[in-house]
Order: structure tokens, then sequence, then C-alpha cells
């Protein structure tokens, strides 16, 4: 049973063309809510709009550890994330 639905999921992933290796991350300084939303995990249009709300307001973000000061944004997001995030500083850790 799990053999089978991890073929499919597999399957779907291969038919999409879309492998964790392709994405590309996202500079969280300047990415658009559409980039945002489309390329971070568990962060939908509502959350992304908070990002660049928050960005507009306090300046850019220095660390990737900033966004918990976002609203909606926990660690748990950030550590799902760090791999799809950049800062166009290139300090990511």
């Amino acid at each position: 049973m799990i053999k089978n639905i991890f073929f499919a999921l597999l399957l779907s992933l291969a038919l999409t063309g879309i492998t964790i290796a392709d994405m590309e991350p996202v500079d969280i300084n300047t990415a658009s809510v559409e980039q945002l939303a489309d390329t971070l995990h568990g962060v939908g249009a509502a959350k992304a709009e908070a990002i660049v709300a928050y960005r507009e307001e306090h300046g850019p973000f220095s660390h990737i550890d900033e966004l918990v000061n976002v609203r909606g944004i926990g660690l748990r997001t950030v550590d799902h994330n760090r791999d799809r995030i950049a800062l166009e500083a290139g300090d990511s850790d």
C-alpha cells in the first residue's frame, strides 16, 4: 500500500516536471506576493502579503530568522523553507 502511494507521488512529480532540486530559492527582500506564495511551503497569499507588508514597514530582512517577526510565520515555517529562502545580501544561514 505505502509502496503504491510512494510510486504515485513520484509519478505525479515526474509528470508535472517539478522537482525539489529545480526549485529556485526566493529572495524574501525582493520577491512579490505571488513568488513567495508559490515557492514557500505553508505560505499562502495572506502570509506572503504579511511578509511583503512587514518588509515595507521595517526594511529588508538581514537574516532568514527575522521572518518569525511576521504575523503568522513561525519558526517551524522558517525551518521548513530554509532551502527555499534567499537574501539579497547572500547571508541565508
